[in-house]
């Protein structure tokens, strides 16, 4: 049971609360003991002797050191199955933390380019999401271009995808930040919009603030992933505030990626209180440790938030939501 000083069960409470994740990439949500299972299932070989050795590997220093464990780890999912049961095991997670809504980023291009065709992975996907909103849970898909590549592979996938728009309602910008600002990925940005897809970019994680200026400015996107880093100027906190464009925030995913020294330094609060449309997001949680709630108590705990906080993040995850 998680308290903090002004007597608030935090566990408690933000399970009770309604709330929309809109940062969960879902091949981040593959935990060891999966890994492992599909590994053996598919005849992957791991450079692991057990699911303790793999876990023993999530010990990261910078956003680089994840991703090549990241890019590693997904290398077990081939079959449609693979990707059902990856993201089933989300969406059921998801409910349990009383998740109503899910948007949901995927990387087809780190899939495709291993040799697994796109129709394993959208069939896959598509499945559990179908499961998932019998069960309650609304779930549309995000296509992510990994921006360590080039713009014309982002072109590629966006062109391999679109026989599936049914699928996903959006574009995002994820993979190595540092070196790859937004304005590489300009015109298929602008081609997906388009074609009538929302639009979303990683900015201001470990680039600076100027990324953050890109995403909006070039790509012309509608939310921002992570934004941390838009606390470092002060015109750009207020066109985030004045035209309340939503943060989408990952509090143990800053702290397992050295982004913050500790939750206590975490800028979530400060966010709130300048007036940002900020949320709280797992981002890759079987990597980071832990999912929605365990970021939301955690950060509370942390910062000693008020249940008005809470409530508020909760209520901004929804009013952030590509909904239609």
């Amino acid at each position: 049971m998680v308290r903090a000083s002004r007597g608030v069960d935090y566990a408690e409470f933000v399970q009770g609360l309604p709330k929309a994740e809109l940062h969960i990439h879902i091949e981040g949500s593959l935990e060891p003991e999966m890994m492992w299972k599909l590994a053996e299932r598919n005849g992957t070989s791991l450079p692991y002797e057990s699911v303790d050795a793999i876990r023993q590997a999530y010990d990261f220093t910078c956003l680089q050191d994840f991703l090549d464990l990241y890019y590693a780890g997904m290398q077990v999912l081939e079959e449609e199955r693979d990707f059902f049961e990856l993201a089933d095991a989300y969406f059921q997670r998801a409910e349990r933390d009383n998740v109503r809504r899910v948007e949901c980023f995927f990387d087809p291009q780190a899939h495709v380019a291993r040799g697994v065709p796109l129709a394993h992975v959208m069939d896959g996907l598509s499945r559990a999401a179908r499961k998932a909103r019998e069960r309650g849970v609304r779930v549309s898909f995000i296509v992510c271009f990994l921006r360590h590549l080039s713009e014309r592979e982002a072109f590629r996938i966006l062109e391999e995808a679109m026989p599936y728009r049914s699928e996903f309602i959006g574009v995002g910008l994820d993979s190595s930040e540092l070196g790859n600002p937004p304005s590489k990925f300009e015109r298929v940005f602008a081609a997906a919009r388009d074609e009538g897809l929302r639009l979303t970019a990683h900015a201001g994680e470990e680039g600076p603030p100027s990324y953050i200026w890109e995403a909006l400015d070039v790509l012309g996107v509608e939310r921002i992933d992570h934004g941390n880093r838009a606390l470092e100027d002060a015109a750009l906190v207020s066109r985030l505030r004045r035209d309340q464009v939503p943060l989408t925030v990952c509090p143990l995913s800053n702290l397992k990626l050295a982004v913050v020294e500790d939750l206590a330094g975490h800028p979530l609060k400060r966010m709130l209180d300048l007036g940002l449309l900020v949320t709280v997001n797992s981002d890759d949680p079987a990597y980071f440790g832990g999912y929605v709630n365990a970021n939301f108590t955690r950060v509370a705990n942390a910062l000693d938030l008020t249940p008005s906080d809470l409530t508020a993040l909760a209520d901004n995850s929804f009013v952030a939501a590509f909904r239609d």
